[in-house]
């Protein structure tokens, strides 16, 4: 039995962002990485040091290159900060027909694959998935600053 993992979004996309950053990655290997390091740089020069962020990041885009991945097509990473304190991150990729899915085996143990979303679910405070337009889908996290800052 399978069973597709998605959660309302909070509507933060339609919000104006206060910071937005965008960049069309490949879907390799390297672009994952490249992934990770940019938007490192990027939440830096907003004065934002977030681990949570460069590992849900780096999960993410690893996803889009091994699940998302179409010969010759690119990934997109995006991160917004929003003004009610929320960043938000997306990385779009062009397999819309292979949404994330969670396969339960033997004493509710995951598969060979979803392990990955385990670490996305503990780390954001919410995340999902949207579909669309054909033939993308886009996986986000969100991060609560405020939350963040009070650690």
């Amino acid at each position: 039995m399978t069973q597709r993992i998605t959660r309302p979004s909070t509507s933060v996309t339609a919000l104006a962002p206060a910071s937005r950053y965008s960049v069309p990655l490949s879907a390799t290997p390297r672009g994952a990485r490249l992934a990770r390091i940019l938007a490192v740089e990027q939440l830096a020069s907003w004065g934002l040091l977030l681990d949570q962020a460069r590992l849900l990041v780096a999960e993410l885009a690893a996803n889009a290159v091994q699940h998302g991945r179409v010969a010759g097509r690119s990934f997109r990473l995006t991160l917004a900060v929003a003004p009610s304190a929320t960043l938000r991150i997306e990385v779009t990729d062009t397999r819309g027909d292979r949404l994330p899915v969670r396969v339960p085996g033997l004493g509710g143990v995951l598969a060979e694959s979803g392990h990955g979303l385990l670490l996305v679910e503990e780390l954001a405070d919410r995340w999902g998935v949207e579909e669309g337009p054909v033939p993308c889908k886009t996986v986000w996290a969100e991060v609560d600053l405020v939350r963040v800052a009070g650690c």
